[in-house]
Parts: structure tokens; C-alpha cells; sequence
């Protein structure tokens, strides 16, 4: 068997849209929008009556740079437990670029840096900077413009974002400016004036990590489930048997064992840290 299924993903060359089926062996497989970023996907597998769906990162609050979660009821889900607390109940992004557009406009004599991860949550944070009315040039860190080109390439409309360059001080009062978090520690923000510093992490509901940073604006935008969303995702899908990894796994298979679930945590090393650079927390 195990070569057979071998000899089936060798050949399995395609790419897959979201909803279409493919079948291997005795297995059809087919992905589902996860809702996290551009081109995530739930993975779903399904034979002789039983469906696994494999969730990867998710998120349900509406972003406007992918295409949202969707349900699939299976009879297993394995889920992500990021934000697996109740301490991480999050606004809306709408909310949070409200008050860094109010920042901006309270102080328009400086620059506010803001980091972003570069793949997700930067362009979020610009498409959602341009739902709320913000028509002014968005200025970026190096590291983030070739992702957000590739956004654009993909229909994702972003206005008008620039790459920093130097100038003096002065050009970027009263700019918004993103950048990896990682260059928030660094002198690269010293050519800006006055820097109000600001972070869009799930992470900043935690107002020590916030200071830890030297946040001095926290935006908390997560492209993770916060935990009412895992809550109901988990009931949604009508699930009998919850496989929960990446973070706090513990902690909601408790919650499931109390809604009469079968759950179980699964620990795999080099998981559970969001907090590290690159992760789209």
C-alpha cells in the first residue's frame, strides 16, 4: 500500500484549486481557503465516509488580502492553538488601524514604523490602512517589497506603496512607514523622525511583551484564530475527534473534552513559538 500511495503523489504534478478533488489510491484529498494569507489552505482528506481536515493556521476575522475561512465539516479537525487562551480575545483590524491613523493625525510631525511580518501581515495592514481611508503613499522596509509585489501581481490592490529610501528626516513627517519587527531594534529607524514605534501582532493583547519591545503603539492584528474563533470553529465543523498542535494545545483540548469531545494535544518539536521573526502572528 505504502507504495502505491507513493507512486501516486510522485505523480501528483497539479496544482489544486480551492473545492477541486483529487483522488490517490483510496483517499481523495482536496483544499479549502484557511483564511490566513494569500494561498493558505485547510487540507482535507476523506475515505470510506471518514473526513480528516487538517486546518493549518487560520483565522476568521475578514482580511481583505485572501479569501476566508471556510467550514468543512469532517469527522476530524486538526486545528492550530496559537492564541489557545482566553486572555486572547482580539479586535477587529478595523479597530487597530483606526488608532494608527488617529496617532498619525495626533502627531504629524513624526513617523510611525510599524512592524509587520512580511509575508501576510504587511499587506493586510495596507489593505486595511486603505479600507479606512488612508490615500496617502505607504513607505516600506526592503525586506517587504518583493512580497507585496507579488500580492499585487495575485489582484490585491494596494495603492501606492514606496520603497524607504534615504531622505532627509523631514520627508517622512507624518508617514507610515512598515518594516519587519526585527528593524525596530535596529538604526534603520533612526532616519526617521521622532519614531512612534508600533508592532501588529496578535501578541500585543500581552502588555508586557509589548514593553519588552519598546512598543510604544501595539496593534493587536493576528492572522491567527483568537479563542472564541477557535471555539467555534472547532463546534462548526461538528467534529467528533479534535487533534490540536501549534500552541497552547493543552489548553483547548481541555475546553474540548468539556463540550464531550474527543481531543488531544499533539507536541511537535519546533512548535508553538509565533512569536519568532518571520511568523505571521
Amino acid at each position: 500500500m505504502a507504495a502505491r500511495y507513493g507512486a501516486a503523489f510522485a505523480g501528483a504534478t497539479q496544482a489544486l484549486a480551492y473545492g477541486e478533488k483529487l483522488r490517490l489510491g483510496e483517499v481523495t484529498f482536496s483544499l479549502h481557503p484557511a483564511g490566513h494569507v494569500l494561498g493558505s489552505a485547510q487540507a482535507a482528506a476523506e475515505s470510506g465516509g471518514v473526513r480528516v481536515v487538517v486546518s493549518g493556521d487560520y483565522k476568521r476575522q475578514s482580511d481583505p488580502t485572501c479569501p476566508p475561512f471556510e467550514i468543512v465539516p469532517c469527522d476530524v479537525f486538526v486545528s492550530e492553538a496559537t492564541f489557545a487562551l482566553p486572555v486572547f480575545t482580539h479586535p477587529t483590524a478595523a479597530q487597530e488601524v483606526a488608532k494608527l491613523i488617529a496617532s498619525a493625525a495626533m502627531f504629524p510631525e513624526r513617523a510611525h514604523v510599524v512592524g509587520a511580518y512580511a509575508l501576510g501581515k504587511a499587506q493586510r495592514v495596507i489593505a486595511e490602512l486603505r479600507r479606512a481611508g488612508w490615500d496617502k503613499p505607504i513607505f516600506a522596509h526592503g525586506a517587504l517589497m518583493a512580497l507585496t509585489e507579488l500580492y499585487r501581481e495575485h489582484g490585491v490592490e494596494l495603492g501606492e506603496v514606496r520603497h524607504v529610501e534615504t531622505a532627509p528626516k523631514s520627508f517622512y513627517a507624518g508617514a507610515i512607514v512598515l518594516a519587519p519587527p526585527g528593524a525596530l531594534q535596529t538604526p534603520w529607524v533612526r532616519r526617521f523622525p521622532d519614531p512612534v514605534t508600533s508592532f501588529a501582532s496578535g501578541w500585543m493583547r500581552i502588555r508586557a511583551r509589548a514593553r519588552q519591545r519598546g512598543v510604544e503603539l501595539p496593534l493587536v492584528i493576528s492572522d491567527h484564530a483568537d479563542w472564541p474563533d477557535l471555539q467555534r470553529t472547532i463546534l462548526e465543523t461538528g467534529a467528533g475527534e479534535i487533534w490540536i498542535t501549534h500552541g497552547e494545545a493543552d489548553a483547548l483540548a481541555h475546553w474540548c473534552q468539556t463540550q464531550g469531545l474527543k481531543a488531544k494535544a499533539l507536541h511537535l518539536v519546533g512548535y508553538g513559538d509565533e512569536d519568532e521573526p518571520g511568523a505571521a502572528a
